[in-house]
């Protein structure tokens, strides 16, 4: 049977059980209102015997205007949910102790950032971690013996707290002035202090905290996305292993992350593991016997959505060598044999599961690297662990949230761990999905997906939502997404487009890579040929009313189509994106990102700035655009909206600009995601259906 018929009909049956017969629920279109009423399931740890897996659970409190998050626990088999932890602070990232008799985790019910332990059958959390600072995140060594964690301080400074009497010092200082003398000077949504995220060791029993990165300038876990997974203990517990980008003044133009080897006990200078390759090398894991460790790495420097590649090396000192994927990975699980990693990777607008073979594979290893086998082929898998002999994992798609599964490493017996969404869901009506094919860019094959108008009817004709997704080196796939979710435009009764344009990531990485120097090119000619297809294949799409929406690449796409598809839309909405590419540059902070897709420095190739430049075209502008952005957004400044708004409004362009002083390049306040939705949507209906 279909996997996602499978899923469906699991959704179907759960909730329909234990409601009364012949009882008629009352139901609803899919809206915002529902995507935040979801509760959201990560960090899933499956327990030592693989009886129990122990999980996060966040559910939204539009009240207090954030997510609230628990620890829960599940038997393997799906029997006996039940809740763990109570407190109403943040408990996260669960770990379980070697005994299984109890679990570490996150929480900040102290006051501050801190590792508690609880027993697994309940009671009184006890406090681990009583340090000064905020503890970033942390691992366990293999026996429990010892923790590692991370904590923000300045490199200079003698002990933790050296850094808190400094901190405390700046706090009650009347300057506020800062000064830098290189980059980066702020990050993703944050400005730069001096202090590094810097990893300590200390007996779970209690102590005194050992920095093991003394001196070293530089994050580990790397900013502004690394965790536990940048970080581990070696077998014997004497040592960790670590990701981290020590490269002096290019850090703000270089990928070159290394996996260092440090000892717990700091008494020497890290060691560099990796140091041949001047690509991202990271998320290092040790195979269960001890003698391999897994890692991810890239081969071209510079490029930071380049392929990851499963590398191992025997341990220890054994030689680096490539094994998978095709799929470019996103994280590593061992097999309790150790004769087999699972890993998860894009694939044509699914984010399947696949197994690959540790021995022997350097001899299947030719020109491209071995794709390996698919376990899970459809929906998005995430985050594959081992319970017993099954694989425990999560899985999502356009029409449910993360529920967790099970399933036998040959593929076989796939089951349905929890249900948790299950009555919210059924409670909401919500549109059919299928993905479609066409020619795209020089007659290459494209893909793209749409999703039916909620309560569908093939005799009418309904206004089109044509979702264009950022990276550009990303994908908008069979994913439950939980800013770009299709759901609440086919909820609000239209059809939706999503076209996965050269430069998405799933279908290789010649289509992956082919956009370098051409932003405004190829991605612009699959999508005015999968629109078109879309809208001939569906008699029941309104051509003549379709709106564009996109953000971040998706957003600059949206400000290239007002000047080079000026006639095809009603209206647009740009969120977060640029509009002037030589002045990005300048303006963003991850330098290599720019310097990779447009093939140098706007100094060294202006030409290629030029060439891909929106603001060049603003004298064709005619078409109704709402403008969006984020006054924290320092990946795409907020100037950007404010300079696009601008030039709309002095054309007298019919405009709107909303801005959030308080969100980054995402909209992630429940409250905000409210008003983004019926702006966006009002927006849409104002041009589109009046």
């Amino acid at each position: 049977m279909n996997l996602m018929r499978v899923v469906v009909l699991g959704v179907v049956l759960a909730s329909t059980i234990g409601g009364a017969a012949g009882e008629e629920q009352k139901t609803h279109p899919f809206s915002v209102h529902d995507m935040l009423a979801m509760d959201r399931l990560s960090d899933w740890q499956a327990s030592p015997d693989g009886k129990t897996i122990v999980f996060v659970r966040r559910t939204t409190d539009l009240e207090s205007n954030r997510g609230r998050t628990d620890l829960w626990l599940v038997n393997a088999d799906g029997a006996g949910l039940r809740r763990l932890t109570t407190h109403p602070d943040a408990d996260h990232s669960p770990r379980w102790n070697a005994d299984g008799k109890s679990i570490y985790f996150q929480s900040t019910r102290s006051g501050s950032s801190q590792v508690w332990r609880i027993a697994a059958d309940g009671g009184e959390a006890e406090q681990v971690t009583k340090e000064p600072l905020d503890v970033g995140t942390f691992v366990l060594s293999r026996d429990g013996s010892r923790i590692a964690f991370s904590m923000e301080v300045f490199p200079d400074a003698d002990s933790v707290e050296a850094t808190k009497k400094r901190l405390d010092e700046t706090a009650a200082s009347k300057r506020t002035g800062r000064v830098y003398d290189g980059l980066f000077f702020r990050h993703w949504d944050t400005w730069k202090d001096g202090r590094r995220s810097h990893l300590f060791v200390m007996p779970t029993s209690g102590g005194t905290a050992v920095e093991i990165m003394k001196g070293m300038d530089a994050d580990a876990p790397s900013k502004p996305f690394g965790g536990s997974e940048e970080f581990t203990f070696t077998p014997d517990g004497k040592a960790v292993v670590f990701t981290a980008r020590d490269v002096g003044r290019e850090e703000a133009w270089s990928t070159d992350l290394d996996l260092y080897l440090a000892p717990i006990d700091g008494s020497a200078k890290p060691k560099c593991l990796t140091e041949a390759n001047k690509a991202t090398d990271t998320q290092p894991v040790f195979s269960p016997d001890g003698k391999t460790l897994a890692y991810l790495a890239m081969a071209r420097p510079g490029y930071e959505a380049d392929a990851n590649r499963v590398h191992v090396m025997e341990w220890p000192g054994g030689s680096p060598r490539a094994i998978s994927s095709y799929h470019s990975p996103g994280s590593i699980a061992w097999s309790p044999d150790s004769n087999t990693i699972y890993t998860t990777g894009d694939h044509k607008g699914q984010h399947p599961l696949f197994a690959v073979e540790v021995q022997g594979a350097e001899k299947r290893v030719g020109q491209e690297i071995l794709q390996g086998r698919t376990i899970v082929a459809e929906g998005n898998v995430a985050s594959p662990n081992t319970s017993g002999d099954r694989i425990v994992f999560g899985l999502d798609h356009l029409k449910s949230p993360v529920e967790l599964y099970s399933i036998k490493p040959d593929g076989s017996d796939m089951k349905q761990i929890t249900r948790i969404n299950a009555d919210k869901l059924s409670a909401a009506r919500i549109g059919e999905f299928e993905q479609f094919m066409f020619a795209g860019w020089n007659d290459e094959p494209v893909f793209g997906y749409i999703v039916k108008p909620v309560d569908f009817d093939a005799s009418k004709k309904y206004p089109v939502a044509f979702l264009i997704h950022g990276g550009p080196q990303g994908s908008f796939g069979n994913h439950f997404h939980y800013r770009w979710n299709p759901q609440a435009y086919a909820g609000a009764g239209y059809a939706v487009v999503m076209v996965d344009f050269h430069g998405s990531t799933g279908y290789g990485h010649q289509f992956c890579d082919s956009i370098r120097g051409d932003w405004g090119g190829k991605p612009l000619v699959d999508l005015q040929k999968g629109l078109a297809a879309a809208i001939e294949k569906y008699k029941w799409m309104d051509g003549e009313k379709v709106a564009a929406l996109g953000a971040s690449f998706g957003g600059y796409m949206i400000n290239w189509i007002a000047g080079n598809w000026p006639d095809r839309f009603r209206c647009l909405v740009c969120h977060d994106g640029n509009l002037d590419e030589q002045m990005a540059y300048y303006d963003t902070e991850e330098l290599w990102f720019p310097e990779w897709d447009h093939m140098g420095t706007p100094w060294e190739n202006p030409e290629h700035y030029a060439k891909q430049n929106p603001i060049n075209f603003v004298k064709n502008w005619k078409t109704p655009m709402l403008v969006i952005h984020g006054g924290l957004d320092y990946r795409v400044v907020d100037t950007h909206g404010m300079s696009t708004f601008t030039a709309l409004q002095r054309r007298g362009i019919p405009s709107k600009f909303l801005y959030f002083p308080d969100e980054n390049h995402w909209v992630l306040k429940p409250a905000n995601s409210i008003l983004w939705h019926e702006t966006v949507i009002g927006w849409l209906d104002q041009w589109t259906k009046k």
